[in-house]
């Protein structure tokens, strides 16, 4: 299977535990209420929904898991990591991606 064929089969496994439950890390949680970027749990699921795989984590420690980069409707560009789970999808985290550290949202800068 190529690469391009297991990231869409890995993002329907995620849209399929998005369905199911979503919970939050506490690490996700303390950066979504920051006080300059506030991310709800609507632009999280809007994200995940209509947002592309940037980067695979298939040998995390919390298990396989990957960063989707998308953009809301109000035209916010955030990060959020994630792992679907057996009942649930865990949002590790998620962020505001700086244009400091990545090229177009998308790519690590080399530092």
């Amino acid at each position: 299977m190529s690469i391009k064929n297991q990231s869409e089969e890995f993002k329907k496994e995620i849209l399929t535990c998005l369905g199911k439950k979503l919970l939050f890390t506490r690490h996700a949680l303390n950066q979504m209420l920051l006080q300059d970027r506030i991310i709800s749990r609507d632009e999280i699921k809007e994200v995940i929904k209509s947002g592309e795989i940037i980067e695979d984590y298939p040998e995390d420690k919390r298990g396989h898991s990957c960063l989707i980069m998308g953009w809301t409707k109000e035209k916010r560009c955030i990060h959020v990591v994630c792992a679907p789970k057996e009942d649930y999808l865990a949002v590790i985290t998620a962020y505001i991606p700086s244009g400091e550290e990545w090229e177009g949202f998308i790519r690590r800068k080399i530092k």
